[in-house]
């Protein structure tokens, strides 16, 4: 097996938004805001290339939105998932997986694309299959008001139109392993509704893809939430277990978000769980 960073592209977002009630004075010790109050935001998948299978954890953005939708997020550097594909030798047309952790654009924009005319919208990895689980997707088809506008229809129905979609079999728990996936899988519910955090046992290491349970290195105490999540307080007792639990097994988490810390550990303190080590992907894959 072997694991390669994909970074689909740079943005920025409210740094108030992304941690809530934390004062700014707190919160931009971690994550500095530019003079808009925006702090850097990274959109780092994963791909897992295993055998004959590769496997892409999430696609970012994609760039079929409009201009103005584009303005709202201050795109910035030079990565793009194609670059970034090309860069490890492959091609999406290469790809025969396309995992989900959750459906907000930011995760899955760029798992569908304009056609050729710009005229009707065709999946972005026309070999792959897409896969989600069937409690997300019904969450994410029939969104509440809070998220309506993350879950956006051109990025969504046209997986399932491809007859490309599959959903997960979910284990009882919060925890379990996914036969369809080939990894162990974390259910978390309090940023939206059953997103999904791989564990992915690589060279004696278990690396978590943290997705939205843990934005950043600055998200680590479990106060910080982002006001994006749907159900703060559940998100808090999701981070503490999750936290304890990567803390105890020395996980490294692969921070999807943070532009400038790529995989982190933590440590058991005595003001809780608290950061223990910085690594590059270059670190950890090598």
């Amino acid at each position: 097996m072997k694991l390669h960073p994909i970074e689909a592209g740079n943005f920025k977002l409210d740094g108030g938004a992304m941690f809530g009630v934390v004062p700014k004075t707190i919160w931009n010790k971690t994550n500095p805001a530019d003079n808009n109050n925006l702090i850097d935001i990274a959109a780092r998948c994963l791909l897992i290339e295993d055998g004959n299978r590769l496997t892409l954890i999430d696609t970012g953005m994609g760039n079929k939105q409009s201009e103005k939708f584009f303005g709202y997020y201050s795109l910035w550097g030079d990565h793009s998932l194609d670059k970034s594909l090309a860069n490890v030798g492959f091609h999406r047309d290469d790809i025969t997986d396309v995992f989900m952790t959750h459906l907000h654009f930011d995760h899955c924009g760029g798992s569908v694309n304009w056609n050729k005319n710009r005229t009707a919208y065709e999946v972005a990895f026309k070999n792959a299959k897409f896969w989600t689980n069937e409690n997300h997707w019904e969450w994410a088809t029939k969104p509440n008001p809070r998220e309506k506008a993350s879950f956006l229809h051109e990025n969504i129905i046209p997986m399932q139109e491809s007859g490309q979609l599959h959903f997960i079999n979910r284990p009882e728990g919060d925890f379990g392993f996914s036969k369809e996936m080939g990894f162990d899988i974390f259910f978390a519910d309090g940023h939206t509704e059953k997103q999904m955090l791989p564990h992915i046992n690589y060279n004696g290491k278990t690396i978590v893809f943290c997705a939205d349970l843990l934005a950043t290195a600055g998200h680590i105490p479990l106060p910080y939430v982002m006001g994006y999540d749907t159900r703060p307080l559940l998100t808090m007792g999701e981070k503490e277990k999750f936290l304890n639990a990567a803390a105890d097994n020395n996980y490294y988490l692969w921070l999807e978000h943070d532009a400038h810390n790529q995989i982190i550990t933590v440590e058991h303190t005595e003001k809780g769980v608290r950061l223990k080590d910085v690594f590059t992907c270059d670190e950890i894959l090598k």
